[in-house]
């Protein structure tokens, strides 16, 4: 999607406000004993409060109005009755639609106090990365270059980068042109970002998988070394000068 209108500007800065404040709130109720289930529940009733429906039901019929991945689960979790205990690593995935646009976004947490330097290492990182890519999303920039220094960041902090999962197109539907917005350098990808175009920018920073795979449910993704995975992600519009950021949170209205 290319923003042309001021319409279409205020459409996407509402979308992007309502998916971030609920990835911020359920981040925040990210505790020890809570399961997946009702932080998805609180996921939904707050996109239902705010006029926006799940954009994983919408598109995909998916289980559930949030995706919740904890562990060796890197994305689209399904919540369930999973109970969260100390230590664990939860990403909380949450798109969204209202008034014929989308918006994506994404951030990680520890459950308690078991944060070990590690861990924090690797949030710091995986949060860190998608900062240095919107930094680069400028129009007449190649997009290929997002990519290179993300995978350059991450390694320079002794992280892998998970490969086969990435950052998109958005905003008249979920998933739009480019389809893949790989966080390493792709020689092949001569895209040139385009001024008002709209994008998801991800990274999965890993502490060593390159690769994840599907699992028995059809819809979890999971690395299979037991490595520690994190992600962040945020809705964008590119502009001539920056990327403005549609879902950094703070207060919604």
């Amino acid at each position: 999607m290319i923003v042309k209108t001021e319409e279409e500007w205020q459409g996407l800065r509402e979308i992007g406000a309502i998916v971030a404040h609920v990835r911020d709130a359920l981040i925040a109720q990210v505790k020890v004993g809570i399961t997946t289930l009702e932080l998805d529940k609180l996921g939904g009733e707050l996109l239902a409060k705010h006029g926006a429906e799940s954009a994983p039901i919408k598109m995909y019929e998916f289980p559930g109005f949030t995706c919740i991945s904890v562990n060796e689960t890197v994305a689209h979790g399904i919540p369930g009755d999973y109970v969260i205990k100390e230590g664990d690593i939860v990403n909380v995935d949450v798109s969204a639609y209202k008034n014929g646009f989308y918006a994506d976004t994404g951030a990680t947490t520890v459950a308690g106090s078991d944060v070990t330097p590690l861990k924090q290492r690797l949030l710091e990182t995986a949060e860190l990365v998608v900062d240095v890519s919107i930094k680069k999303a400028r129009a007449g920039a190649k997009l290929n270059t997002l990519g290179a220094a993300v995978y350059r960041e991450a390694r320079k902090r002794g992280f892998h980068i998970v490969q086969n999962l990435t950052g998109h197109g958005i905003g008249r539907s979920l998933h739009e042109e480019p389809e893949h917005i790989v966080s390493y350098y792709d020689p092949d990808d001569k895209t040139i970002l385009e001024d008002g175009q709209v994008i998801a920018l991800e990274s999965f920073v890993s502490t060593g998988a390159d690769h994840v795979v599907q699992g028995t449910d059809g819809w979890a993704l999971q690395t299979t070394d037991g490595s520690l995975v994190a992600q962040f992600e945020h809705t964008v519009v590119v502009t001539k000068d920056k990327a403005v950021i549609l879902t950094l949170g703070g207060q919604l209205n």
